[in-house]
């Protein structure tokens, strides 16, 4: 496995707070750019070459080759301010990528930064990631407008008034044998109605249906405790504190129709020991869970992920 960065510094855009979200006030030209493909010569050359021609800077790349599997992948971020068929014209690089593609069995996607991705945090009664997050959003840390919180229960309103978002409440009809259906519509029509690019579950405690969750695999970020599996269910901090574990975490994920199997994306853990109270770790837990789940948000943001298989490579920042 080989891994090789260059970077030049890059201006970050100016935003402004609003009660739905960041809006930007001035975002430069860039794009990034993401491939992946079977490793092969001439990839790189191909792709800055293509760039370079038609106008563009480079001013990121990061490559990682898997020598087990022989796949390449690579981002590239580059400013197109001055290509030579006008910024509005942005088809026309697309077309000259999926050429080039063609000849390399390219998988790529390209995302630009003008195009400012929309999220929906889904909640249940836990705040400590939502406050987090919306701290991180109104202080320009994630680069992004939340437009709405999704929620099965009432609890976390008054989180969603403080920072001026809209809170909708869909609970789950238990009553109706197809309340689960039910909800997932209605949620679904809040998706859309919203325009929705980022669905983020921070600590929605509602298992989503398979369907659901194929849907919006690849834009789904699920947080939770890394004891699973060893200690499933309700009151984890208090089963692992009676085991004596030496060791908790936070796994960010790709939620897909497997609940907590998805495209792991980040994880971090921290130190236990016998003076540690079950208060102390459920304290621990939800620090890493707030910075576990704020990076893999803006690493998405960012588009420095691309999944293989089960398995995820992120080009952190």
């Amino acid at each position: 496995m080989q891994r090789q960065r260059t970077t030049t510094a890059v201006a970050k855009p100016e935003t402004n707070g609003t009660a739905s979200g960041l809006v930007a006030t001035h975002r430069p030209h860039h794009a990034a750019l993401l491939v992946s493909c079977p490793d092969q010569k001439g990839v790189i050359a191909a792709l800055t070459t293509l760039l370079y021609g038609l106008g563009c800077n480079v001013l990121e790349s990061d490559q990682f080759t898997d020598a087990a599997s022989n796949q390449f992948f690579q981002r590239i971020y580059f400013d197109y301010s001055d290509i030579i068929t006008g910024v509005g014209n942005t088809p026309i690089l697309e077309r000259a990528i999926a050429d080039l593609a063609a000849r390399f069995s390219l998988d790529w996607k390209i995302a630009y930064s003008d195009r400012t991705k929309r999220v929906a945090v889904f909640v249940s009664k836990m705040d400590h990631c939502l406050f987090d997050l919306l701290i991180r959003r109104k202080s320009e840390e994630l680069q992004c407008e939340i437009p709405v919180i999704i929620s099965n229960h009432p609890d976390l309103k008054h989180v969603a008034d403080m920072f001026g978002v809209p809170f909708v409440h869909l609970p789950l009809n238990k009553d109706l044998p197809d309340g689960k259906a039910q909800q997932e519509a209605a949620i679904e029509a809040v998706l859309q109605e919203q325009n929705i690019d980022v669905l983020v579950l921070a600590r929605y405690m509602q298992i989503l249906s398979p369907e659901f969750c194929s849907r919006h695999a690849t834009h789904t970020i699920n947080i939770h405790h890394s004891f699973l599996p060893a200690f499933e269910g309700a009151r984890p901090y208090h089963r692992a504190h009676e085991r004596g574990v030496k060791l908790i975490g936070a796994t960010a994920h790709y939620a897909t129709g497997e609940l907590d199997a998805g495209p792991i994306i980040e994880q971090n853990i921290a130190r236990i020991t016998h003076r540690d109270s079950i208060a102390d770790m459920i304290r621990k837990g939800r620090d890493l869970e707030r910075l576990v789940l704020a990076r893999a948000i803006r690493w998405h943001l960012d588009d420095r992920i691309l999944v293989h298989g089960n398995k995820t490579i992120v080009f952190e920042d």
